[in-house]
């Protein structure tokens, strides 16, 4: 019996430790970003000031409110959607 607890623990506690390691993982700070709209990834690895210029135009926002906001989507990795086309298809920018 024993070593069937073994046998069932130790993948379990594999996988718990594979999980952990990839959550921890730091956000890379490259001042590149993607943009996509829906589902459809439109610039990919791009620069902050292009993806800026980019938002700006197709979401009418300034390009110096859309640089600070995507330098701190490059920060903290966590993604922005900045409008939506046709009340549907949501603009997003993300960490590349």
């Amino acid at each position: 019996m024993m070593g069937l607890k073994r046998l069932v623990a130790v993948p379990m506690l594999a996988g718990a430790i594979a999980v952990g390691a990839t959550a921890c993982e730091p956000t890379v700070q490259d001042g590149l970003v993607n943009v996509r709209i829906g589902d459809v990834t439109i610039l990919e690895d791009v620069n902050i000031n292009v993806a800026a210029n980019v938002v700006a135009q197709i979401c009418g926002v300034t390009v110096n409110a859309a640089v600070a906001v995507i330098g701190a989507i490059d920060q903290d990795g966590d993604p922005v959607t900045f409008c939506r086309l046709a009340n549907e298809f949501p603009v997003v920018v993300e960490q590349n």
